[in-house]
């Protein structure tokens, strides 16, 4: 009996979390940096957030310092005061993004969609998952006599900074020249094209961002006009009794 219970004895403390195995949990959330980004995000001082949760300024320090563990019962009346979820403590914290795209690992890529492309161009973002924007770097090439080069559309803005050489920019009706150092913004859903403008290639940053233009509002449709007829009265219409 004495060997069954003990082994009963082990197994439990074997179940049992241990006081190191919590306080690593703990530290791993961040719970406390967690705490301060919130409090210094309303310029609330450890006195004033004290007030409104009941706890003391000094055990709120050594919460946000990491030398005390937290109740869940501190823990929401924390969470009430920035109006956050209980949950918002132990949610994983989304991981600061930071590609870099080394020039040797680049892939150089002709226009797509035409027999004889007009430029290539090199993407500089396609390491970034669930990216909100595209840069390329693009070198346009001197056109052929009688190729005129092909406009597109898509959805969102786009920046264009010229680094070097001359490019002609077709969007919708405006045609202007670019040299280097010009930069220009544009609505990326009216048909746009460019150009080389002179003998050499012309380089180019561009950006697309992907938000859609805002929708424009669509005018209400007035009700038909009655039509009266010459000799009718004016309660007269077309197919009235």
């Amino acid at each position: 009996m004495a060997d069954l219970a003990s082994i009963r004895t082990e197994e439990t403390q074997k179940s049992q979390v241990d006081s190191e195995t919590t306080e690593r949990f703990i530290a791993e959330k961040h719970i406390g940096e967690r705490i301060k980004r919130l409090r210094l995000k309303k310029s609330m001082g450890l006195v004033e957030l004290g007030k409104h949760t009941g706890l003391s300024a000094s055990f709120l320090s050594q919460l946000e310092t990491g030398r005390v563990v937290p109740t869940l019962r501190n823990l929401a009346r924390i969470a009430m005061v920035f109006s956050k979820d209980l949950s918002y403590f132990f949610e994983s914290e989304p991981q600061s993004m930071f590609r870099v795209h080394r020039r040797s690992e680049r892939v150089r890529l002709p226009q797509t969609g035409v027999e004889q492309p007009t430029y290539f161009f090199e993407s500089l973002g396609y390491m970034v998952p669930d990216r909100h924007m595209d840069p390329y770097f693009a070198q346009f090439i001197p056109l052929e006599k009688g190729h005129e080069p092909r406009a597109h559309v898509h959805p969102g803005y786009e920046f264009l900074y010229v680094l070097e050489g001359g490019l002609a920019l077709r969007h919708g009706d405006q045609h202007c020249t670019l040299e280097a150092g010009d930069a220009v913004y544009f609505d990326a859903s009216t048909p746009h094209s460019y150009a080389c403008a002179g003998k050499k290639p012309a380089d180019a940053l561009i950006v697309t961002m992907h938000q859609a233009p805002p929708a424009q509002p669509v005018p209400l449709l007035r009700p038909p006009q009655a039509r009266v007829l010459p000799g009718q009265g004016a309660g007269s219409t077309v197919g009235g009794r």
